[in-house]
């Protein structure tokens, strides 16, 4: 992953209020992709 498009996967998921920085500067780029897909992807599931 790129780093902005690290920086700003992470810039959301503060705004989310879900980690703090300790936490998200800690996850491995993998952690931060896949708990961005979580909170903020949409998913054909959420329309039914």
């Amino acid at each position: 992953m790129s780093q902005l498009a690290r920086e700003t996967k992470v810039k959301a998921l503060l705004a989310k209020q879900k980690f703090n920085e300790k936490e998200i500067s800690d996850m491995s780029d993998a952690q931060i992709e896949y708990y961005h897909w979580l909170y903020f992807e949409d998913s054909v599931y959420d329309y039914m």
